[in-house]
């Protein structure tokens, strides 16, 4: 893998994506399609992004009875996209439904808690459990199933590659930068390096990037950090 980094194109217009993508493509390994951008442009928007030569994480977090997952998987496989998510959440059945809806060549990733929620969050909506066992229960149930990916928040990592071990592929949003982020939703958070420490295989940034003054000089600026932190934490052991 060339970069861990995966750019989140939350833009409004194919435009916007294709400009932010471009700059920035030198310095990311996969590009996030989410429901901005494929609600405002459709699949065309991974068709036309995929001719950077980068996989497309599409990211529209499938989450409705089996029968509509496999049939909404199958078409959003058809556009091109390497990665797709859906709820944990909406069960073993649905999750298995989009599996063989998207065929093999997709890989199914399941989300477990949105980094936008926290314990109390988690109360408000009726689950009376921290944020962590909520996780580790949907990740549980994800592991049931063929889903090789999840998408968890990076404080969750460690605890979480400790459950399932190396044959799960994690991915991370919620990573920031030493700039703040304006307007910022996410709660649990953490940095490049600390995200690579904690296991994450995946690193999604979006706003840290996206609305920096100099996006391509940000996104390279946070790509030598995941290579440090690779090199410093991954490599192997002489």
């Amino acid at each position: 893998m060339s970069s861990p980094l995966c750019l989140a194109l939350d833009v409004h217009t194919l435009a916007e994506a294709q400009t932010l993508a471009t700059a920035c493509a030198p310095h990311i390994g996969m590009l996030k399609v989410g429901l901005e951008l494929f609600v405002s442009e459709g699949p065309k928007a991974v068709a036309e992004l995929k001719a950077l030569g980068l996989p497309i994480f599409l990211d529209l977090k499938l989450f409705d009875i089996p029968a509509t997952v496999h049939r909404a998987a199958k078409s959003a496989a058809e556009s091109g996209a390497s990665m797709i998510t859906v709820h944990a959440s909406g069960g073993r059945e649905m999750m298995e439904a989009a599996i063989e809806g998207a065929g093999p060549d997709v890989t199914i990733v399941a989300v477990t808690v949105l980094t936008s929620m926290n314990d109390g969050d988690m109360h408000r909506v009726g689950i009376d459990r921290p944020v962590i066992q909520q996780v580790r229960k949907l990740g549980d149930l994800a592991k049931g199933t063929n889903v090789k990916g999840l998408v968890c928040a990076p404080v969750e990592l460690q605890q979480m590659r400790g459950l399932f071990g190396p044959g799960i592929t994690y991915i991370t949003p919620g990573i920031r930068g030493d700039e703040p982020v304006s307007n910022d939703d996410q709660k649990r958070t953490m940095k490049v390096d600390e995200a690579i420490k904690a296991g994450a295989d995946w690193l999604v940034i979006g706003r840290p990037i996206r609305d920096a003054k100099d996006p391509a000089a940000t996104a390279a600026a946070m790509n030598a950090v995941a290579a440090d932190a690779l090199a410093k934490y991954r490599a192997p052991k002489a």
